[in-house]
């Protein structure tokens, strides 16, 4: 059984109102309503969902897919299964796919050349090369076809449930689609993941064979606080465009697909990015190894009593102005036993705003307590026996 206990919001807040004043509640206004089939506004750090609109409708990803081909090949880096230096061959079906002669975007290799894996993936994020989409699939899977199977089956394993890809570059493929929220968890994990590879998203140029390039992204120059991710476009899919932003400590991701021209993409991206970091919040309330609630009564312990702590940081991204109206409550077991081991989970600490569930987490122990000798154990045992029988 778990015993409740209403922690103080003074004492929840202490750290994160040394740094702001509490200020009354105030409204949040509705999100914007933007011209495009379907958008999600997130926060980068913890997932929460800001404004969305048909953010699980399934349309086609463009170039959007060719995140998932440098988070595979960011994967490949960091398993040491490649390195930035290893040089790949440019096969033909790569510059006959996606090479100089197409209509699509390109790094403009040259077949038969070899270019490095990290000049390759200089030339998918900034360039959007089709040539150097497959040629990092072909060098990391053998075929185009293979690699595809490995992009679903990291979509899989990313939660992205709604999207299916069938290549490396989001060129038109019947029965390749993707959501707005699945592409923005893809993007978490970019960021999350691979933050060295992720400052490539915020190049503005990139030049191979003497052609300097410029990244579609038209908010790397409007807006310093952008830093990523990705544009795409074909007939089918509009103009899309998922990006993110750092102001302050909190990190937005916006994702708008199905716009109607470049610029739209552009301006309507940078609507949702405003709306949030004019409404929201993100912070860090309570720290890993904090203490959440002291002196928890321990039974046949050599020690009487214990403190609970946390294995995480809790951050919470909540309205502005909302401040006051955070509330935690512990729930702990009500008879906790010894022998007990550091980060052994004993309750839940829940952080509610008005009545909504922000966050729910371990208590865990903050050190090992060992069982006590036979005479404290009886003496425990006795008053839990009396105890249980008045109750």
């Amino acid at each position: 059984m778990l015993k409740k206990w209403i922690l103080s919001p003074v004492i929840l807040l202490s750290c994160l109102l040394a740094a702001s004043a509490v200020q009354g509640q105030k409204l949040i206004p509705a999100a914007p309503e933007l011209a495009a089939k379907a958008w999600i506004l997130v926060d980068a750090q913890t997932g929460h969902v800001l404004a969305e609109k048909n953010a699980d409708d399934q349309l086609p990803p463009a170039s959007l897919a060719k995140m998932m081909t440098t988070y595979i090949a960011s994967n490949e880096i960091e398993a040491g299964r490649m390195s930035e230096d290893t040089m790949v061959l440019i096969s033909d079906n790569a510059w006959e796919l996606g090479g100089a002669k197409t209509d699509g975007s390109t790094m403009f290799l040259s077949p038969r050349s070899k270019v490095s894996v990290l000049d390759l993936m200089h030339g998918v994020i900034i360039q959007s090369g089709n040539d150097a989409a497959i040629a990092l699939a072909e060098h990391i899977s053998g075929s185009e076809i293979t690699f595809s199977d490995n992009m679903n089956q990291q979509a899989e394993l990313l939660g992205m449930n709604n999207t299916y890809y069938m290549n490396s570059t989001g060129l038109p493929a019947e029965g390749m689609v993707t959501t707005a929220r699945d592409l923005s968890l893809n993007a978490r994990s970019i960021i999350k993941e691979h933050p060295k590879y992720y400052s490539i998203y915020a190049k503005k140029y990139f030049k191979h064979n003497n052609i300097n390039q410029p990244n579609r992204n038209r908010l790397l120059w409007r807006d310093s606080s952008v830093d990523g991710l990705k544009t795409g476009h074909t007939n089918a899919a509009g103009y899309c465009l998922v990006a993110s932003a750092k102001r302050r400590d909190m990190r937005l991701i916006s994702v708008v697909l199905g716009a109607s021209s470049d610029a739209s993409r552009a301006r309507e991206s940078q609507k949702l990015l405003s709306y949030g970091f004019r409404n929201f919040d993100t912070r860090t309330i309570y720290k890993i190894g904090d203490t959440i609630k002291q002196n928890t009564k321990i039974w046949y312990g050599e020690r009487e009593f214990l403190d609970l702590t946390i294995a995480d940081d809790v951050t919470l991204t909540f309205p502005r102005g909302s401040q006051k109206n955070l509330a935690a409550n512990i729930l702990v077991d009500e008879q906790i036993k010894a022998p007990i081991y550091r980060s052994q989970e004993l309750g839940r600490l829940q952080v509610s705003l008005n009545d909504e569930l922000l966050v729910d987490v371990p208590l865990v122990a903050a050190e090992d307590v060992a069982e006590a000798g036979l005479m404290p154990r009886l003496f425990d045992w006795i008053i839990l026996f009396f105890t249980q029988l008045m109750s």
